[in-house]
């Protein structure tokens, strides 16, 4: 048995023009010490395929949470040993095989058990930050506000796949050639990522650039952000573009996802002018149309520091 969500991506990109995701709630099996198995959940967005576990090839020095590779229709793909990493014990095994693309990568992730697929209002996920959950980015509230409502940890799926194959992804070095360019003096970026990993290497590229940044966790804080500095500039009369020489957004984030805070900003006159890129780990052709529909200048998939710079400096010429 196998469920692909491949033609459904229009319609999920359809739905998120309203603040809405689609998140697919799977368990893991007990934390150490707990009475009851935790709700996990990943964006609809990233999954490819959920399908009952297949025959896994192990493979020599593949790592303790690489459990080894899948042959899914005659693609090879490394399966990891997502309970392990979080520190849960299945308790009925791992039976089902969640198959994913991110970042450029495809990749599996073994769960105990999918439950269900919910949808929900970015408003509905608060940021875990400061909790103490390094590998969750955010809480969902699965029943709105209601006080008993059920939570979900929404996994911070960037960090782990860095930690479990840190060859396989961009890795900021100090002898990283970033592109030569600049943003006009006196000017910053406003930059929005809810994934701890994803705003470091940001901070990092754009440092080697001498560009300043602002570094938010959700397209709520990032539009906060922007109203104020309006605010100082209009009290100062002086413009925003003066100010503020782009925003750079990721899509899922808690609150408030990129598609709306671009679709805020291309549709409030008080900020014309200013440029919008979208910067995820979603890819495809139906992801970047969406991106654009909703306003953006332009969309970068994560993460390579130099396509990151270079765009950059394109998006704020371009608007210049």
């Amino acid at each position: 048995m196998a469920t692909s969500f491949g033609s459904d991506k229009e319609k999920r990109n359809a739905s998120s023009s309203n603040n809405m995701f689609e998140l697919l709630l799977f368990r893991l099996g007990q934390p150490g010490g707990a009475l009851k198995h935790e709700l996990f959940g990943i964006n609809v967005f990233k999954v490819r395929e959920i399908m009952v576990m297949p025959d896994i090839t192990a493979m020599v020095n593949a790592g303790p949470n690489v459990m080894g590779i899948a042959n899914v229709r005659g693609q090879l793909i490394p399966v990891v040993n997502l309970p392990k990493i979080v520190g849960c014990d299945p308790v009925k095994g791992l039976g089902i095989l969640l198959v994913t693309e991110f970042a450029r990568t495809t990749q599996a992730f073994a769960v105990e058990e999918v439950v269900e697929i919910v949808r929900l209002d970015w408003k509905q996920a608060l940021s875990a930050d400061g909790t103490g959950g390094g590998l969750v980015t955010s809480l969902a509230r699965l029943d709105g506000e209601n006080e008993n409502t059920r939570l979900a940890q929404v996994l911070d799926v960037e960090q782990i796949l860095r930690d479990v194959f840190p060859s396989q992804h961009h890795v900021f070095r100090d002898d990283t050639v970033m592109p030569k360019g600049s943003i006009p003096a006196g000017s910053l970026i406003i930059a929005a990522d809810d994934s701890a990993v994803a705003r470091m290497m940001i901070e990092q590229a754009l440092k080697a650039m001498n560009i300043p940044v602002i570094m938010t966790k959700s397209g709520k804080e990032a539009w906060e952000k922007l109203e104020s500095i309006h605010g100082q500039c209009k009290a100062q009369g002086i413009p925003l573009r003066d100010r503020v020489a782009m925003v750079l957004t990721d899509l899922e984030m808690p609150e408030m996802d990129g598609f709306t805070l671009t679709r805020n900003i291309k549709d409030d006159p008080r900020f014309d002018g200013i440029p919008v890129m979208i910067h995820s780990s979603l890819s495809g052709t139906a992801t970047e149309n969406h991106a654009r529909s909703s306003g953006a200048d332009a969309y970068v998939a994560k993460f390579v520091a130099e396509e990151l710079g270079s765009n950059i400096l394109k998006v704020v010429a371009a608007a210049r």
